[in-house]
């Protein structure tokens, strides 16, 4: 029995998602998105922030929907593309595993190297830088602030 040995990348990458929005692309690590589903109106909350859509079932949960372009001062929108993105929790908070996107289309896989190239733009709130990669310009979120605004508003 013969084994073959793996070459390694000399060059370090990751593979990352660019999640479409209705006014931006995010990128987010592969690892942070969990599952994509079909987008569900949520369970509405009456007297909430507009950012927050609401409680969305996913296998045996409900979890909090949110915008993130209206938590970052924009508007709320669902377009015929509408999907929820089912984020991996890593806020630390133990009794909250995970949190859902409103998102406008399906993520695309990218490889991303090491040098990533910044795009000179201003930043919004709760992004934490911008890139640019090929002709797309991202923006990275930062996801513990998003949390941390859902647990400031007593959601999560």
């Amino acid at each position: 029995m013969s084994q073959s040995v793996a070459t390694q990348d000399t060059q370090a990458s990751l593979t990352g998602l660019l999640v479409p929005l209705a006014d931006r692309t995010l990128l987010l690590p592969n690892v942070a998105v969990a599952e994509l589903i079909a987008y569900r109106a949520p369970q509405a909350v009456e007297g909430m922030p507009t950012w927050f859509l609401g409680q969305v079932p996913w296998r045996d949960l409900r979890l909090p929907l949110l915008s993130f372009e209206a938590a970052a001062g924009g508007q709320v929108e669902t377009g015929a593309r509408a999907r929820v993105a089912v984020l991996n929790a890593i806020g630390g908070r133990d009794h909250v595993k995970f949190i859902a996107l409103l998102v406008q289309g399906i993520p695309r896989s990218i490889k991303i190297d090491a040098e990533l190239a910044r795009a000179d733009v201003p930043l919004e709130p709760l992004e934490l830088d911008a890139v640019n990669l090929g002709d797309v310009q991202a923006r990275i979120p930062d996801l513990v602030a998003l949390e941390q605004k859902l647990a400031d508003a007593g959601l999560i």
